[in-house]
């Protein structure tokens, strides 16, 4: 199984280090041909408004777009969130735009708010794992498609729409592979055989 990471900004190589520990390959994403051969996506923090210019320069916006649109398993984490929203809190551009969701950047604060927490998200373990908050945006809307796998402080901060996961939180920070797990588990697996593709 081949797992791409966008990687122009962000925690990509943390996300390639952990994705090779759970023996899959992972591939850095900078082209649209870096498309053409991975089995789903992950969409890395960093700042949402540099990376989605640099999705506009490489041209890299669209077709990833349609990638997910037709089914392509896509995790984002907190400015991959932001990617993924149809809206964006007192913002009239967003990005890919393709989750029900709409979210609010820089919810939990600055740089200087950043926290981190322990919490059972059941969807994906019935134990605690620990969650890194850093910049972090939370979700303010969901549609009725959108499942809502966590909550802080009644924030949601992790949703599933069909073959897509949004976090407010960064997994990749930590030493625990369990949302890591979850995700290529739950829907990699699940596009593999299908269920996802149009």
């Amino acid at each position: 199984m081949k797992i791409g990471v966008l990687s122009f900004q962000g925690g990509v190589v943390e996300h390639l280090n952990q994705i090779k520990q759970l023996g899959y390959e992972g591939i850095e994403v900078k082209k649209e041909n870096d498309l053409n051969d991975i089995d789903a996506i992950i969409l890395p923090g960093g700042e949402s408004t540099t990376i989605g210019k640099l999705l506009n320069i490489t041209q890299l916006m669209k077709p990833l777009r349609e990638k997910i649109k037709a089914g392509l398993p896509t995790w984002g984490t907190c400015a991959g969130m932001i990617l993924l929203a149809k809206e964006i809190e007192d913002e009239k551009t967003n990005y890919l735009a393709t989750m029900d969701i709409k979210v609010k950047r820089n919810a939990f604060g600055t740089q200087i708010d950043s926290f981190k927490m322990n919490k059972i998200i059941e969807e994906a373990s019935n134990k605690e794992i620990e969650l890194v908050f850093i910049r972090a945006p939370y979700i303010t809307e969901v549609k009725n498609n959108v499942e809502i796998l966590c909550e802080v402080n009644n924030n949601i901060i992790a949703v599933k729409q069909d073959n897509m996961i949004a976090t407010s939180f960064h997994p990749e920070l930590t030493d625990d592979l369990t949302f890591l797990r979850y995700f290529l588990d739950n829907v990699v697996e699940k596009n593999m055989n299908g269920v996802f593709r149009s």
